[in-house]
């Protein structure tokens, strides 16, 4: 119960009015695996495979080993063509992320982004997170192992309940002091059904979705990313999951297919 309480505080702290005119990228980690999209991007509590870098980093402590993913975004790159990648490693106690979110085969100016994470387990129902992103510069001939407008991410994940968990994220935008968005979840199981639900301040969001498993390896998703519904689907084996996901964007439906390996 002190750990939803704290939740809640949190979720209420002032936090300093977004530029309006930054880009869509810089704001949230929406769309990254379709996992997560198929769920409405309500994944802040989640956050149980290698996307956990992106959407909230103290989730990678969840595994042990190697997991290495990619996702491409395969109908209507018009309006977002970011082909996320990344992997992760987990061992005992801590975990630790490489990731990156690249527009292959486009034109856009928008900067690629990279993201280097760590996780500890501090306690056996808490974990903790952080994460290091940089811009990279498109079409240029040399390898940005870094990048320029370092900003950052600082994430926590607790395990109310065994079948109860809640998350929460402070970002930093590139170019700021400070925090400028908070985002907060909780994701529930009751069986074979995981229900999430994420919020986010200032701009009060709102994401919600659930995942059924039909049987242990298929899984169908739906869910509602502030006001946009999204569907999706996976087959899942101790090695390997497939998961492919539509989201309702403008104008057109968005298509993505995703793979995850695990060693």
């Amino acid at each position: 119960v002190q750990y939803i309480k704290l939740l809640v505080l949190l979720s209420f702290l002032t936090i300093p009015e977004e530029n309006k005119k930054a880009l869509f990228e810089d704001a949230h980690p929406l769309l990254v695996g379709s996992r997560a999209v198929g769920m409405g991007n309500a994944y802040t509590a989640v956050s149980d495979d290698a996307t956990a870098g992106f959407w909230n980093p103290a989730g990678l402590v969840q595994s042990q080993g190697v997991k290495i993913f990619g996702m491409n975004k395969f109908h209507n790159r018009n309006h977002y063509a970011f082909d996320p990648k990344g992997i992760s490693y987990g061992y005992r106690s801590f975990a630790f992320f490489w990731g990156n979110k690249i527009a292959l085969g486009t034109n856009i100016t928008n900067a690629d982004y990279n993201y280097y994470s760590l996780a500890h387990r501090i306690h056996s129902h808490i974990a903790v997170g952080g994460s290091i992103k940089f811009k990279r510069k498109r079409f240029v001939n040399f390898y940005q192992f870094f990048g320029y407008d370092p900003s950052y991410d600082l994430a926590i994940l607790m395990k109310v309940k065994p079948w109860i968990k809640a998350g929460m994220v402070a970002q930093n935008f590139p170019g700021k002091s400070g925090i400028q968005m908070l985002t907060g979840g909780i994701a529930y199981q009751y069986n074979n059904f995981l229900f999430s639900l994420d919020t986010s301040l200032p701009k009060k969001s709102l994401y919600f979705g659930f995942e059924w498993a039909l049987i242990p390896s298929v899984h169908v998703r739906m869910g509602n990313s502030n006001q946009k519904w999204a569907f999706g689907t996976g087959y899942e084996r101790k090695q390997i999951a497939i998961n492919y996901a539509c989201i309702s964007e403008e104008r057109k439906k968005s298509h993505f297919i995703s793979v995850e390996i695990r060693i």
